[in-house]
């Protein structure tokens, strides 16, 4: 284990971090916010201190950084970064208690949504932004962020790194060196970022709503600073988010093809053909399911449009109590709660591709149980796909549900959680959602569970958001070894 290189790296996100937190501290002094200005910049000097401790007191050394070294720098860095992220929270008496501080900021880095806090516009204007600025800064990845500026480590750390933070069953490279990659990747994102400001500014929003909706829907996260999300604005602005909601599910080197004209190749994508697919069905059937809860026609489909781009991209935003929908209804948005958005995107859930190779090991299954001679492969775009990574979905899928069964029974030992709510609160947790259902619905948050169960919680959305393996490698004691 290179731990010099590892804490030199954690070191150097901790720089990064305390350097975003001065517009934080910028917007807390202008508004006057005494408290707050205090809290960003005592966060600020204790985050930079940490970080320069490990960078300048530990100089790396590079060899000997292999697939478990960059787990683990993966692994510690999340909790690190959410450790320090907390801090403005919990100094500036914005939220009540660091366990509540630190469920709010893991939960906004690894863009999940669920929140504790019943008064949200209470809020200081500069804990909101920071508040929604760790969506943007998790949603694309922090170690992401400091592969495409970072010009120190070596070619193999990077993608060790990049492999252990980004969503989906692989990784692959868009040009040969993995920093431009990178690069590539945050240049997408901030564009997406400014294009959705500057409509929404057309829209009629406050700059503070344009650049925190923004900063949720990019980063598929879901913080709001209004107390009923959305709901607070108007068509336009929804209809815009829904559209920016959908496209963040999208794998990013989707939009990089797209910029270079290879257009063949997207429109070949199976899990983008299968992910449109999905959307378009469930708009459909919930729209007949809730067309006598409205108006008209067209304001059916545009909260159904609305939720289950929410949803399946685990932005978790609302413009309507959807809990009290049918029955019907619910379930699919609770299945779409599974299902998330592509490989290679900002959103969380198991994501379309391993859905769609479970479902094709399953019918290749199926086909040699009846015809034992025969050759079964399972395809993904119009190639075999490696046995091993098939293997490797199944192996993700049941610890997925052991990690799930586990959890709930842990959330069940709360006395204000019942069925429903311990269901579909981990599950919402789980894959980076938001809102679950019943107690835990988008008319309610998550204030009233114990210190304990916040903390499971917490521990699934780290889980979640970081595919599992990099938080379970640091509880393998043989990883510890030299």
């Amino acid at each position: 284990m290179n731990y010099r290189l590892i804490l030199n790296i954690i070191g150097r996100i901790l720089c990064v971090e305390a350097a975003f937190m001065a517009p934080a501290l910028a917007i807390a002094f202008c508004c006057g916010e005494g408290r707050a200005v205090t809290a960003f910049a005592v966060s600020m000097l204790l985050t930079a201190a940490v970080g320069a401790l490990f960078t300048a007191g530990l100089r790396p050394r590079y060899g000997g950084f292999f697939a478990r070294d960059g787990f683990v720098t993966v692994g510690l860095a999340w909790i690190v970064v959410s450790l320090c992220g907390c801090l403005p929270l919990w100094l500036s008496g914005a939220v009540a208690g660091f366990v509540n501080s630190l469920f709010e900021t893991i939960s906004g880095f690894t863009t999940t949504g669920s929140t504790i806090l019943t008064d949200i516009e209470s809020l200081p204007r500069s804990v909101l932004y920071w508040r929604s600025f760790t969506h943007w800064l998790g949603g694309m990845g922090v170690l992401v962020f400091l592969l495409a500026i970072g010009p120190r480590t070596g070619q193999g750390e990077r993608m060790y790194m990049l492999r252990a933070e980004s969503p989906g069953p692989s990784v692959g490279k868009l040009v040969p060196r993995i920093q431009k990659s990178a690069s590539i990747l945050y240049k997408i994102y901030i564009a997406i970022t400014v294009l959705q400001i500057a409509l929404l500014l057309l829209c009629g929003l406050p700059a503070l709503d344009a650049v925190t909706v923004t900063f949720g829907t990019v980063g598929t996260g879901g913080f709001a600073i209004t107390n009923n999300s959305l709901a607070a604005y108007g068509t336009a602005a929804q209809a815009v988010t829904t559209v920016f909601m959908i496209a963040c599910g999208v794998n990013f080197s989707l939009f990089y093809l797209l910029l270079i004209r290879d257009f063949g190749t997207v429109f070949r994508n199976e899990e983008l053909r299968a992910y449109l697919g999905v959307i378009a069905c469930s708009v459909a059937a919930i729209a007949v399911n809730i067309r006598p809860l409205f108006g008209s026609v067209r304001e059916a489909i545009h909260h159904a449009a609305f939720q289950v781009a929410s949803i399946i991209s685990t932005t978790g935003f609302a413009t309507v109590d959807f809990d009290g929908w049918p029955e019907f209804s619910r379930m699919i948005l609770f299945l779409l709660m599974f299902i998330g958005a592509m490989a290679g995107s900002t959103g969380g859930g198991l994501k379309i591709v391993r859905v769609s190779l479970i479902i094709k090991a399953a019918r290749s299954s199926i086909a040699s149980i009846l015809h034992p001679n025969s050759v079964n492969l399972v395809h993904m775009d119009g190639e075999v796909v490696d046995e091993e990574i098939v293997t490797g979905v199944k192996e993700y899928l049941l610890i997925y549900v052991l990690i799930w069964a586990g959890s709930m029974l842990l959330v069940s030992l709360d006395p204000f959680v019942d069925f429903e709510a311990a269901v579909t609160g981990v599950v919402t947790c789980l894959n980076n959602v938001g809102p679950g259902l019943g107690l835990l619905g988008p008319s309610c948050n998550f204030s009233a569970l114990t210190a304990f169960s916040k903390l499971v919680l917490s521990a699934d959305m780290l889980l979640g958001r970081l595919e599992l393996f990099p938080i379970l490698i640091l509880a393998v004691p043989s990883v510890w070894k030299k």
